[in-house]
């Protein structure tokens, strides 16, 4: 039976959209490495990729051809299903969890009531690929790296769950689209800042990006939990990484910085696509990241963990009582009649 036979014209056309969909992502993501290291060299007033192709705009392709052109090699006492494993699992789930984020109105694969839970049982469990990976290698560096970055995982999904117990207060939907279009009260916005910046820090911890790379440290661990990984095992890993930190950029511009829309509701600005809104709201995030590993020197685990724990913890649970207090002495909970 044929695929048109099978899945029917709609049902074709589908999996053709997902598969443009996935090219774009992953094109996205080999030049956001590019991007980055052009951005970290002018912050080191140096130059960054130049060599391969005009300004080195062919670096990302380049370096896919070197690993994919390399042996991999499996050590001997490794678990080799887990081993191959976990670089999968990772990698799936940061593509599976775009299913249900809005680029534009109605341009999503799955419009679905519960978008939010979705992306954070998928963000949850990406902490399995680690785990499986850093047991997997047999090494005591790549086993540590792996605890690591379990445990750094987990414990700042906590507070960027209280963070979006916040912003769907104001909205009252777990529905993306829904989320984005939501009128909320300019003192809401402005209530919603320090849960802006306790989001932006968790997201560089989720991601084990600088300041908080610990789980990969060069120093102490070599490498962390990818130090046994080679070719297109640790391209897995490494385009996981990146795209976690798209979609993590996404999620930001959805909940705090109005998805699709034009900034501050100018509606002098509606004449650009919102797709093109989305897509610089996402830059601007990524920047982020960017200027945040150029900028800070790593934390000590134990700062790490203190900052998780007894800072973003109590004080985003103190802020989920202050904003539920507030919409609720402003009449302002969502479906109420102010």
């Amino acid at each position: 039976m044929s695929l048109w036979e099978h899945y029917g014209e709609p049902g074709l056309w589908l999996i053709l959209q997902i598969v443009a969909a996935i090219a774009v992502l992953l094109g996205v993501v080999a030049y956001v490495t590019y991007a980055e290291r052009k951005v970290l060299g002018a912050m080191q007033r140096r130059q960054g990729p130049m060599t391969v192709g005009p300004f080195g705009l062919l670096q990302p392709l380049a370096d896919g051809i070197k690993l994919l052109s390399k042996e991999t090699i499996i050590p001997t006492q490794a678990n080799r299903i887990l081993f191959l494993l976990a670089p999968m699992i990772t990698f799936t789930l940061s593509i599976a969890a775009w299913a249900v984020i809005p680029v534009n109105y109605q341009w999503v694969f799955a419009d679905i009531n519960v978008g939010i839970l979705y992306l954070f049982a998928i963000s949850s469990m990406g902490v399995y690929g680690v785990i499986m990976a850093g047991w997997a290698s047999n090494s005591r560096y790549a086993f540590l790296g792996g605890l690591r970055s379990a445990s750094q995982m987990v414990s700042y999904e906590v507070s960027m769950g209280l963070v979006i117990v916040c912003v769907l207060l104001t909205t009252g939907s777990l529905n993306l689209t829904e989320i984005v279009m939501a009128d909320r009260p300019w003192w809401a916005e402005i209530l919603l800042l320090p849960m802006l910046g306790v989001f932006l820090i968790s997201i560089l911890a989720e991601t084990n990006r600088a300041p908080f790379d610990l789980p990969e440290g060069e120093s102490e661990l070599s490498g962390g939990f990818m130090v046994e990984y080679s070719a297109m095992t640790f391209a897995l890993f490494f385009l996981g990484e990146y795209a976690n930190m798209i979609l993590m950029s996404a999620m930001t511009t959805i909940l705090f910085l109005g998805g699709w829309l034009p900034p501050f509701g100018i509606e002098a600005l509606a004449f650009v696509p919102g797709v093109v809104w989305f897509a610089l709201k996402i830059a601007a995030v990524l920047f982020f990241f960017v200027w945040a590993r150029a900028t800070f020197p790593r934390y000590r685990y134990d700062q790490l963990m203190r900052l998780g724990w007894k800072v973003f913890l109590p004080f985003t649970l103190v802020w989920v009582v202050v904003m539920a207090g507030a919409l609720l002495a402003f009449d302002a909970l969502p479906g109420q009649t102010p």
